[in-house]
């Protein structure tokens, strides 16, 4: 459910707007002289895999000339 506080009454009562949307997954929209200007929404947490080291080798090869100079043409753009 979504829900439009203004800034005052978010302000004044910021610890339950973050509890409602924290435990309820309400959003909160705070507005300005009726305009919205923000919104307060629960974070969610990404599902992480463990990591494995190695799982992508192979999958990218440093060329030989990585190291090498810029050719002339290019290298003058970062100087312009």
């Amino acid at each position: 459910m979504t829900q439009t506080v203004t800034i005052e009454e978010a302000k004044k009562d910021i610890s339950r707007l973050l509890e409602r949307v924290t435990s309820e997954s309400d959003e909160i929209v705070i507005a300005d002289r009726g305009n919205p200007v923000a919104k307060i929404i629960p974070i969610t947490k990404p599902l992480l895999r463990p990591r494995v080291p190695g799982i992508d080798k192979g999958l990218f090869v440093v060329p030989d000339d990585f190291n090498d100079p810029l050719p002339k043409e290019i290298e003058d753009l970062f100087y312009e």
